[in-house]
């Protein structure tokens, strides 16, 4: 991957691409590891690089560009400086772009947050109020305890909640728009691109949802959950054991008739390794079933297998789910 940015930074500069040709007949594992770094790249969804054509065959232009080299070498080292900056400048602004694009979310995210996960950390909160939250992985809440406010927002991922009765005081959380309000009970929230879920474990919850002119509202009993698609309002109410409430306390993930998309989106949080599904199809299918968080890998295979899909290790950093 080095070589394929410092290629792209620099298309026309002799040096590196005598330098990469060296590199790469070296062994026929520094061949594959080239193979399976543009492979990484493409399947990320990037576009080809806009000098690629330059780079595909570094030897022949390394060739040419030192012809031009003997020929000129003045005139060639004046454009070699100012391709060098240039090549320097475009490296600078690409590597922000990158850390706007891969960054900016985490330091937003980090700035809205009084209390946050890492990929596979759970963490126990004890509020003001004596009210208690478990953090999920990657996940992230900020709280507003002051006076007669009682108030979470959950910024990412999942939390199970606690809360201290306090009749005076309704505890309330928010999540995409979506608010539960209780005064004591415990309570799982779940926030994902597209829904937000909760599953009751004791106590009372009332769901709502509203935005514009769209409202929706609903109270769960014990052992009731509730997915609402923040995009509709939909409300879709299912029952749900005890055990499986929260089960990702226990290092386990519990899904009823959720799309592999969403389920990816959730192992996610688990997985050091950025996961992606090529298949849009795939990722459509529906699943019900209870999956293994300490082993993310096992659980994605057991999550695509029976449709046919495959799990393949681009690299540490990649994991592709196909049908292919």
């Amino acid at each position: 991957m080095d070589w394929l940015l410092r290629l792209q930074d620099a298309p026309h500069d002799p040096e590196i691409a005598h330098q990469f040709e060296i590199w790469r007949s070296r062994s026929p594992n520094h061949d594959r590891a080239w193979a399976k770094a543009r492979k990484t790249w493409q399947l990320m969804g990037e576009v080809p690089p806009l000098h690629e054509h330059l780079w595909k065959d570094a030897h022949s232009d390394s060739g040419a560009y030192a012809r031009q080299t003997r020929r000129n070498p003045t005139a060639t080292r004046r454009h070699r400086r100012s391709w060098k900056s240039l090549a320097a400048g475009s490296a600078v602004a690409a590597m922000f772009a990158i850390f706007l694009f891969f960054a900016g979310p985490a330091l937003l995210l980090r700035i809205e947050a009084d209390h946050m996960t890492t990929t596979a950390e759970s963490r126990v909160v004890t509020l003001e109020d004596g009210s208690v939250v478990t953090l999920g992985a990657h996940s992230a809440i900020g709280t507003h305890m002051a006076g007669n406010t009682r108030r979470v927002v959950l910024l990412s991922g999942e939390a199970f909640f606690e809360v201290r009765p306090d009749k005076t005081r309704p505890f309330v959380v928010g999540s995409g728009g979506v608010d539960v309000t209780v005064l004591g009970t415990a309570f799982n929230v779940q926030l994902s691109t597209a829904a937000t879920t909760v599953e009751l474990a004791r106590g009372s919850v009332d769901v709502s949802w509203n935005h514009a002119a769209q409202q929706a509202d609903t109270v769960l009993s014990p052992q009731e959950m509730v997915v609402v698609d923040r995009r509709t309002g939909a409300m879709v109410r299912n029952t749900i054991a005890q055990e499986d409430i929260a089960a990702w306390r226990s290092g386990q993930l519990f899904v009823n008739d959720a799309t592999i998309g969403s389920v990816v989106e959730q192992l996610q949080r688990y997985h050091a390794a950025w996961i992606k599904v090529l298949d849009a199809d795939l990722a459509a299918q529906r699943v019900t079933g209870l999956y293994d968080l300490r082993d993310p890998d096992r659980a994605l295979r057991a999550l695509v297998q029976p449709y046919g899909g495959q799990v393949r290790e681009i690299s540490p950093y990649l994991r592709v789910l196909s049908r292919l």
